[in-house]
């Protein structure tokens, strides 16, 4: 498994994964729908991490039934890397990769996600929006089947 940041690609990648909804009875669109420039200055990465060049997060859909992103980060060659989810946030997990399961549970205008690894291994994050919803903060926490534990932290500004 690969470390998932918000809504993101995984362990030794930035992986994404993710946000907060709205409740399902709103008219609006939910204030995470958008594209979000991951900010490399204000996050904090897991020791041994390298921060990738640039990464991108798009919701087109956040609310009590679906979370639906992408997350395109650019390799060392400058070519673009995406990864597309689309996935129930009912609290119960559900497969987003080939080694990779998901689980999402709204609560307001908070989004906590899990993703598990076939060894063992987690992710588990906490995103929200900054009163003017122009910034999104996913705390997270990786820990490896060995029990070791280890904080991060993902800063994304609104494009």
């Amino acid at each position: 498994m690969r470390r998932r940041r918000g809504m993101s690609v995984g362990i030794g990648l930035c992986g994404v994964f993710v946000l907060a909804a709205a409740a399902s009875a709103w008219a609006e669109p939910n204030p995470f729908v958008g594209k979000w420039h991951w900010d490399r200055a204000l996050s904090k990465l897991p020791a041994g991490e390298t921060a990738p060049d640039e990464m991108t997060a798009e919701f087109s859909r956040v609310d009590a039934a679906h979370v639906k992103w992408s997350v395109t980060i650019k390799n060392p060659r400058g070519q673009p890397v995406v990864e597309a989810y689309d996935t129930p946030a009912n609290g119960e997990f559900y497969p987003v990769g080939p080694d990779t399961v998901a689980s999402f549970k709204l609560s307001g205008l908070t989004l906590q996600g899990i993703f598990k690894g076939p060894a063992g291994q987690s992710d588990t994050l906490t995103c929200s929006l900054s009163d003017d919803n122009k910034k999104m903060t996913c705390n997270g926490q990786i820990a490896e089947a060995d029990g070791k534990t280890e904080s991060y932290i993902d800063v994304y500004e609104r494009k």
